[in-house]
């Protein structure tokens, strides 16, 4: 279970010894100025001080400390960023996607089935091949053809970063492009194209969402061949700072919710990225 993980962490102990000596010292500091100018009263209340302190302190550091939901609003711009376990298609807002240059759909030969793209496919467009080709082709009518690639599948190339916004069923589905496909369909990207392609992305959510909340996977994981230099830990990171530089530039919007596979979870420090949340909001 998450909840026995955390407290199973160092980070937890770490914060529970910090927080309860710090109260200890506060509560005593106090207890001890209200003696100077109030002596004796303490003793005709006849309060077992000794047990008290240690008691009331040990609440403060357990409640400072305990495991809440992994987020962290940001006044300045207003928006929040929170890291939950669950269903990306079960959100009730706006949905990043990640693809490749192509914009390739078909599974599982070219897309794998189990992607995020591949679910898109089967549980927004029910496996309608046409339908969701179609809306893809009218949101990059707009765009421009930069290259041609000889392989299976969608041979035109589109620069790197390019959004493809849908609205489908009352929700924009924004389709950026962070991968390159090659001759065998295979997929590759790095981290300057990934942040530029995250900076692309929330431009775009900014223009299109309304300042409606959007709910994205961790972007890197899967056949980008970025896993290796970028574990969950960091990429989850590397979203939120790409997000949080972008929304000090220009709110992006209301929201940024990440949103982690369920067996996923167990690679995860939840408490260090709620640390690293907290880093952010205190440096801004």
């Amino acid at each position: 279970m998450t909840l026995t993980r955390d407290l199973r962490n160092k980070r937890f102990w770490r914060g529970l010894a910090t927080h309860g000596l710090a109260a200890l010292g506060v509560l005593s500091a106090a207890l001890g100025l209200f003696d100077l100018f109030s002596p004796n009263t303490l003793g005709r209340l006849d309060l077992p001080e000794i047990l008290l302190l240690p008691l009331a302190a040990l609440v403060y550091a357990v409640w400072k400390s305990w495991p809440y939901p992994v987020e962290q609003h940001f006044a300045s711009p207003d928006t929040k960023v929170s890291l939950i376990t669950g269903d990306l298609f079960e959100q009730d807002t706006n949905l990043v996607i990640g693809m490749a240059d192509t914009f390739d759909i078909e599974t599982p030969h070219i897309i794998a089935s189990g992607s995020v793209q591949g679910q898109f496919l089967h549980r927004v467009y029910q496996h309608d091949v046409d339908n969701l080709r179609e809306d893809l082709q009218a949101a990059l009518a707009s765009k421009q053809v930069i290259d041609t690639v000889t392989k299976v599948g969608n041979t035109g190339r589109y620069p790197l970063g390019t959004v493809a916004t849908i609205k489908h069923q009352r929700k924009h589905y924004f389709c950026v492009a962070y991968t390159r496909l090659d001759e065998t369909n295979k997929a590759t990207s790095n981290m300057g194209v990934l942040w530029e392609a995250m900076d692309k992305l929330w431009d775009e959510v900014r223009i299109r969402s309304n300042g409606e909340a959007v709910s994205a996977p961790v972007i890197g994981l899967g056949q980008s061949g970025m896993s290796t230099v970028l574990p969950i830990q960091d990429a989850i990171r590397f979203l939120i700072l790409s997000f949080i530089f972008a929304s000090r530039q220009q709110r992006v919007c209301e929201e940024l919710r990440i949103v982690v596979r369920p067996q996923d979870e167990k690679r995860i420090d939840m408490l260090e990225v709620q640390e690293f949340l907290s880093s952010l909001r205190d440096s801004s």
